[in-house]
């Protein structure tokens, strides 16, 4: 296994994150549902691209599971999971919260996380058993232990509202406050760092959740579906806490 991911992960999202913030800086007309639309699907590709390029070169042999290409199969038993652009609404709104997620698996365990957000200036990285950083700083978890002293965050796609409307409504009768942010690597991101100390959602994909469930675990927060049973990248429900309210949580939940 190679020694160093990380260091892979943390020099390919940087190089993402400027891709991406080049992009941002062209004429978007909001109006015209399909400029801004192609706008996000060429900032997304050329990320994507960039960050495919990149691990291929660095770890020829890896499978990489990616958004926009799917999954590049690869012999050996490792693999990168890529979000090339978290948040595409708010990127298509010049609003900062989005991120580019990269993660790396060896034997099946998620060993390496970064969660980069070049329109905010923080990086996020995590390695198994070494704990996890903000731009090079240690972080941790909060220490809120009540649901009615918590900020939390939740998330859902506009036609889905239904599927988890009654839990985002019972959480906001509960909590100090429920923020929806749009993007979940970035939620799971700041549950790490204690800004948030829980983080709710459904329908999710891998490439959303992976490297920020190793930032979470890293820095002392717990990880399992929104019932309580073991977090699965492949699982779509995810709750993140700092461990000392989850159970609330999970209960609000319903």
């Amino acid at each position: 296994m190679h020694n160093d991911p990380l260091h892979t992960a943390l020099a390919v999202a940087t190089e993402a994150g400027a891709v991406l913030l080049q992009h941002l800086a062209l004429p978007r007309e909001i109006a015209e549902k399909s400029q801004r639309a192609d706008l996000v699907t060429d900032a997304d590709r050329a990320s994507e691209r960039l960050i495919v390029e990149r691990l291929k070169s660095a770890y020829p042999a890896a499978t990489i599971l990616a958004e926009e290409s799917g999954e590049l199969a690869g012999s050996a038993h490792e693999r990168w999971i890529v979000d090339p652009l978290d948040g595409t609404t708010n990127f298509a709104h010049g609003y900062p919260l989005f991120c580019i997620s990269i993660a790396y698996e060896a034997g099946g365990e998620l060993v390496a996380g970064v969660v980069h957000a070049p329109a905010m200036g923080e990086t996020f990285a995590a390695l198994r058993g070494e704990g996890a950083t903000c731009n090079g700083k240690p972080i941790a978890v909060s220490a809120i232990a009540r649901l009615a002293d918590a900020l939390t965050c939740t998330g859902f796609r506009p036609a889905d509202y239904d599927r988890n409307g009654r839990a985002f409504e019972a959480v906001s009768r509960r909590a100090q406050g429920v923020r929806r942010d749009g993007s979940a690597a970035l939620d799971l991101a700041y549950v790490a760092c204690g800004r948030f100390d829980g983080f709710w959602e459904l329908d999710l994909r891998p490439w959303d959740v992976a490297a920020g469930t190793l930032l979470v675990r890293e820095a002392g927060g717990i990880v399992t579906q929104t019932d309580g049973s073991d977090a699965r990248l492949d699982a779509g429900s995810i709750l993140a806490t700092n461990g000392r309210l989850h159970e609330e949580l999970r209960a609000a939940l319903g």
